[in-house]
């Protein structure tokens, strides 16, 4: 289905702010014989324009429309425009100059909140930086020793301590590569135009799909499936919301000690389907779970074990910035029992087409 372009959604906008306002105005006449009230409509018309639509050109065009409308229907002579009336001039000016300010005033916010918006992604991406750099030297380094080793000193070594080199690099190499997929999917999202390969997928395929990815990597964890029996299909990016999956999956496997359970949950409710990723381990730590989803640590003593290998903090950043680009929700939170759960919700395919 083809999104209306941005012009003609404002003109769409425009013209049926300027029909309500006519409508409303009518009402106010009928019912009250008060024509005082209706410059006040018609000038919170133009507001709720610039306000809503790109730009004030619309609102400043609602506003000029709404002289002439206001003159043609509710000043004396009725339908016809006649400015040389002084009331009439005094009015319209009147209209034209608040209507002018209102809007320039709501271009400038908008402006502002730009600002405000580039900002903080500005510092995001600074965060980001922060993490990786001192994520990605670790396992490097690791790489560039281990790898050393092996080539100055291979007649010294036994094979035991060959095969423990060759799989810490094997290891650390398969770290990296997780990361550059997770800065990847963080590239895609990022910019002015986010660019998400939206399809209708179909619920059970997805999850299918997340998992056997899932598996290839941690063939021995267990995850325990519970889907809708309905057909579900939603409109998304599959193989980035499959990240957010794998993800929280791995987060689980790394951070979530004493875990016996891992459990993938889907379901339904009004317009969206809700994803519950849950474990019974150790549950998350309460300064953790403040800032979870920013992908950065203050200090790198506050940094959780295993971080480096499990990529939890840049992961769950993209976790984040993947389930917002789709105009879902994210969040975590510990059980109460035990454990921790993850939770996102994605709209439907037929709410993702309103």
């Amino acid at each position: 289905m083809k999104k209306i372009s941005a012009p003609l959604k404002d003109a769409a906008i425009t013209v049926s702010l300027l029909f309500l306002c006519f409508i409303l105005c009518l009402l106010i006449q009928n019912a009250f014989g008060a024509y005082t009230l209706i410059p006040a409509v018609f000038i919170l018309g133009s507001f709720l324009t610039s306000l809503i639509t790109d730009g004030y050109i619309c609102g400043f065009v609602s506003a000029i429309a709404s002289v002439f409308i206001f003159d043609f229907a509710f000043e004396l002579p009725y339908f016809q425009l006649n400015f040389t009336i002084t009331d009439n001039l005094v009015t319209a000016v009147i209209m034209i100059t608040i209507s002018f300010v209102t809007c320039t005033l709501t271009t400038k916010l908008k402006k502002q909140e730009a600002v405000r918006a580039e900002s903080e992604k500005e510092k995001m991406r600074a965060d980001l930086l922060r993490a990786i750099s001192h994520d990605l030297r670790t396992p490097l380094t690791t790489i560039y020793g281990a790898s050393s080793a092996l080539l100055e000193n291979d007649r010294e070594l036994s094979p035991q301590q060959k095969k423990k080199m060759l799989e810490s690099i094997r290891e650390d190499a398969d770290w990296l590569t997780r990361m550059v997929e997770n800065l990847l999917s963080i590239t895609r999202l990022d910019g002015k135009n986010v660019k998400l390969l939206k399809t209708s997928t179909v619920l059970d395929e997805f999850v299918d799909a997340a998992l056997i990815k899932f598996h290839k990597r941690y063939p021995e964890q267990e995850v325990t499936v519970n889907l809708p029996d309905e057909f579900i299909t939603i409109e998304m990016d599959a193989l980035l919301v499959e990240q957010v999956v794998i993800n929280i999956l791995e987060n689980a496997v790394y951070h979530a000690k004493g875990m016996t359970i891992l459990c993938l949950k889907a379901f339904t409710v009004p317009g969206k389907v809700v994803f519950e990723i849950t474990d019974d381990g150790c549950g998350l730590e309460k300064d953790r779970l403040k800032h979870i989803f920013k992908g950065y640590y203050n200090n790198t003593e506050d940094l959780p074990s295993d971080s480096r290998r499990s990529n939890a903090g840049i992961g769950l950043r993209v976790c984040s910035a993947i389930i917002r680009a789709h105009g879902g929700t994210i969040e975590a939170a510990n059980l109460k029992s035990k454990g921790a759960v993850f939770r996102f919700a994605l709209n439907t395919e037929e709410e993702a087409h309103e």
